[in-house]
C-alpha cells in the first residue's frame, strides 16, 4: 500500500532550480568593480558564506563584510539580484508541481542563508504562492541538512507530521537524514527522477499521481 502524504518539503539547489556558481560569483563582481576572483575570496574562502548559511552571523554583518571585502556597497537587493542571475527554475519539475493535489502543502529546506527566504519564491515564481510563508533556512534554523534535527526542527516550526510528509532532494546524504528524522524521502535530480518518485505515493484525499 503507497504512503499517503500530505505535504511535501523540497531542497531547492539541483531539485527546484539549477544554480551556476560562476554565473552569481560573475554578477556580483561586476557589480562592484573587482575581479572574480576577488568575490571568490571574500565570499567563499573566508568562510563567510558558510557563516552565513550556517546562522552564525546576522544578514547585516554578512552584507557588511562582503561589502567591505569587495570594496563596494552590497545591499539586498544587489545581492538577490546577483542570486537570481546564477539561479535558474527547472521548469519540467515545477509543471509536475503544479499538477499536483491543490490541497498538498509545500514548503522548501534549504542550507542557505535567510535571504534566501526572498530569493527562492522570485525564481520559482509558478509556485510562489504554494510556499509562502513555507520556506526554512539553515541559515534562519541555525541547523544544517542532513542533521536529522533539522528536519524535526522544521516539521516543528510548520506543524506538519514526519510520517504524511515527503522530502526530495538531489543528495542522498540529505535523504537519508530526512529518513532518519521519520519523513519518507527521496533522490530527485530532475523532472524525470521526480516523477518517478511521485508514483510511491498517493496525495492529499485522492490520488495525485
Amino acid at each position: 500500500m503507497k504512503p499517503r502524504i500530505h505535504q511535501v518539503l523540497f531542497d531547492f539547489d539541483g531539485v527546484l532550480a539549477h544554480y551556476r556558481h560562476e554565473v552569481r560569483i560573475a554578477h556580483l563582481a561586476a557589480h562592484a568593480g573587482c575581479a572574480s576572483e576577488r568575490v571568490r575570496e571574500v565570499l567563499f574562502l573566508s568562510g563567510l558564506e558558510t557563516e552565513y548559511d550556517s546562522g552564525a552571523i546576522d544578514t547585516a554583518a554578512y552584507l557588511g563584510r562582503l561589502g567591505e571585502g569587495l570594496g563596494a556597497v552590497v545591499d539586498e537587493d544587489a545581492w538577490l539580484a546577483s542570486r537570481m542571475a546564477g539561479s535558474t527554475a527547472i521548469d519540467g519539475v515545477l509543471e509536475r508541481i503544479a499538477a499536483l493535489h491543490p490541497a498538498l502543502s509545500l514548503g522548501v529546506l534549504t542550507n542557505n542563508g535567510v535571504l534566501m527566504t526572498h530569493a527562492i519564491p522570485r525564481i520559482v515564481a509558478p509556485m510562489a504562492s504554494r510556499i509562502e510563508g513555507r520556506v526554512l533556512t539553515s541559515g534562519g534554523l541555525q541547523m544544517r541538512k542532513p542533521a536529522p534535527a533539522t528536519f524535526t526542527r522544521a516539521l516543528d516550526v510548520l506543524g506538519w507530521e514526519a510520517g504524511s510528509t515527503l522530502f526530495v532532494d538531489d543528495k542522498f546524504t540529505n535523504v537519508q537524514g530526512a529518513r532518519d528524522a521519520g519523513l519518507h524521502a527521496e533522490t530527485v535530480t530532475d523532472a524525470r527522477s521526480f516523477g518517478k518518485a511521485l508514483k510511491r505515493y498517493v496525495f492529499g484525499p485522492q490520488t495525485g499521481w
